[in-house]
């Protein structure tokens, strides 16, 4: 009877160690935007990957945090972004006045949007995620990691092969040993144009976001008077169109979203503020500033009316998270992106547009309660890709990092933090994690053009071309042309945007195309000095072109040409030799027969001999 008891407790002590040790491919450790997308992006690309999230929804800032109403990148709707907000607007469809334009700001409820997210996960093959779930420690363990969890209330070891650190303040990269910079970079440490004399560890302002519902013109839902309540700290509302505010963050079903600059729901922050053991008083006071705006909103401006919805299962039914805007930037990513990047992508000794992995056009935002905070005067900010390089920490191998833990300036992080840029992010953080799992390698031996194309595969962007819309046939032709440098964006600005077009109607200018093609076919220099082709590409001049690199016979290839132009490429103008080329065919045609995005370029965008 003893050693049957005994074998007994054998079996269940082994049960129990298996249990509280876990193995994966990838580990996402934080759901927000970047960190579901990454998780979502991870399983699709048929790697065991596991997402944990500490509380009980997915979305991070965007829903867990409230801020849903997202404008950034709605002319972007790159992969798996591009499918949840398509998903937002079917759900909506059908109700009264929401608009579903292409291009439309995205409003919704944020338990719409974190029961959208929890679908999608859901139905994802090879992908597990645990809500409440914090997390507490991480150790390498040869080119993988292990990392310490609170699991169901235990303490449990998942070993992974790649960690993406997702979290809003990137605590999972600081407890492994990677440093941290805060607030305004210098001019002098980042050589851009738009930074102050001096450097400033001042961040931008956190809001806790609140969200309110109209209970009818008869209803009182005015709230108990939070403790340490001061009318005067919002009474420059009485001068503003209160209507208008309320209109300007309206969401379906008679809510609002309440995220009020000045005097409202902001709230300073300090780095201090930030450090896990103050956190959790830091954000009680934050919290308790913006029940006094809603009490103020109530008594003051007499809007008894409006009341906090329940969505939110918190005692104060205000959201889980703030929405943060800033928090330590990684000071050692294999590459730091500056403002040039955005600005001036073809100028840049750097060609990192070559290696982005996702894309962004989320306005910069400046959000400060303290008059003295550097004012930026940015220009009309342009669409710009995020390199690949901005994710990976240099010396923490297999360790990325997303959200406002990314190696970018100051400057850059007012755009790259926002939530659909992040969800664009997160993909891209899903495909290397990913490339790294499948190839059982490090961060250090990363393939650039394998990457950008697993994510071409799964419909996410690499150039942020508005003009090119990605149900054309030829989308992924001319994003890969793009991303090689050989036909460049044009930007264009209309009133406060920067869009970068491909413009595929356009003609092809051989000063543009020439330099490229000399560096990447060893043949080309010889070919320009031989056929001498005008300011202006022809067809013929391509086609010529194709033969020399593919060593095909010129009379074959144009018979062949001849006949497929319009059959199988569908081109509207007609097969002439000495018409000039549109943009549009040339990408096509250079994808399809010498294919430049199959060179190879390293982590700052250099071909690779």
């Amino acid at each position: 009877m003893i050693k049957k008891l005994l074998a007994v407790l054998f079996v269940f002590n082994c049960t129990l160690s298996f249990a509280q040790t876990i193995k994966t491919d990838i580990l996402v450790i934080g759901g927000g935007a970047s960190g579901t997308a990454a998780a979502i992006q991870g399983a699709r690309s048929k790697l065991k990957t596991m997402l944990i999230e500490q509380g009980p929804w997915l979305g991070g800032s965007m829903i867990s945090g409230g801020m849903c109403i997202i404008d950034g990148n709605r002319n972007l709707p790159s992969g798996i972004w591009g499918e949840f907000r398509r998903r937002v607007r079917d759900f909506y469809s059908k109700t009264p006045g929401y608009d579903t334009a292409y291009n439309a700001t995205l409003r919704f409820e944020p338990y719409t949007g974190a029961a959208i997210l929890k679908k999608i996960t859901d139905t994802v093959k090879n992908l597990t995620v645990k809500l409440n779930t914090p997390f507490t420690g991480i150790k390498k363990d040869g080119i993988g990691w292990d990392v310490s969890v609170s699991l169901d209330g235990k303490t449990a070891t998942i070993k992974a092969k790649v960690v993406i650190d997702a979290t809003e303040t990137g605590d999972v990269a600081a407890k492994a040993g990677e440093t941290f910079v805060y607030g305004f970079d210098s001019k002098k440490q980042t050589a851009e144009a738009l930074a102050p004399d001096n450097e400033s560890s001042q961040l931008q302002d956190l809001t806790w976001i609140a969200i309110l519902k109209d209970f009818g013109a008869l209803a009182d839902k005015t709230i108990p008077r939070p403790e340490g309540y001061d009318a005067t700290a919002y009474a420059c509302l009485k001068g503003k169109n209160i209507k208008q505010m309320l209109n300007d963050g309206r969401l379906p079903n008679d809510k609002y979203m309440i995220k009020w600059a000045e005097c409202g729901n902001q709230f300073p922050v300090t780095a201090d503020n930030l450090k896990p053991e103050n956190r959790e008083a830091f954000y009680a006071k934050a919290r308790l500033h913006t029940l006094g705006l809603i009490y103020y909103l109530q008594t003051e401006l007499g809007y008894k009316n409006l009341g906090l919805d329940d969505g939110f299962t918190t005692p104060d039914h205000l959201p889980y998270i703030p929405y943060l805007r800033e928090a330590g930037r990684a000071t050692k990513g294999l590459v730091r992106m500056m403002l040039d990047d955005v600005y001036k992508p073809y100028d840049r000794e750097s060609k990192l547009y070559r290696t982005a992995i996702a894309v962004g056009d989320a306005s910069p935002g400046q959000h400060y309660t303290d008059a003295n905070a550097p004012k930026i005067n940015y220009p009309p900010f342009p669409a710009y890709g995020v390199p690949l390089g901005a994710i990976v920490l240099k010396d923490l191998d297999n360790l990325l990092v997303t959200e406002k833990a990314m190696s970018v300036t100051h400057l850059v992080n007012a755009s790259t933090m926002y939530p659909s840029v992040q969800m664009a992010i997160g993909q891209g953080a899903g495909a290397t994690a990913a490339f790294c799992a499948f190839f059982k390698t490090t961060t250090q031996n990363l393939n650039v053009r394998i990457i950008q194309g697993e994510l071409l595969d799964f419909k996410a962007w690499i150039m942020p071309f508005t003009d090119v819309k990605p149900t054309d046939p030829y989308f992924r032709a001319m994003q890969q042309i793009g991303a090689s440098g050989l036909l460049k964006g044009v930007h264009k600005t209309e009133g406060n945007v920067t869009r970068l077009l491909f413009q595929p109607d356009s003609l092809v200018a051989t000063s543009e195309i020439k330099p490229t093609l000399e560096e990447i076919y060893t043949r080309g220099f010889l070919w320009f000095n031989k056929e001498k082709p005008g300011p202006v590409f022809t067809v013929g001049n391509l086609l010529s072109f194709i033969s020399e690199t593919t060593l095909t016979d010129p009379h074959t290839l144009e018979i062949a040409m001849q006949k497929a132009w319009k059959e199988q490429y569908k081109f509207a103008s007609p097969f002439d030799l000495k018409r000039p080329v549109t943009r549009r065919e040339f990408a096509i045609l250079a994808n399809r027969f010498f294919n430049p995005f199959a060179r190879s370029v390293d982590i700052a965008g250099r071909m690779v001999n």
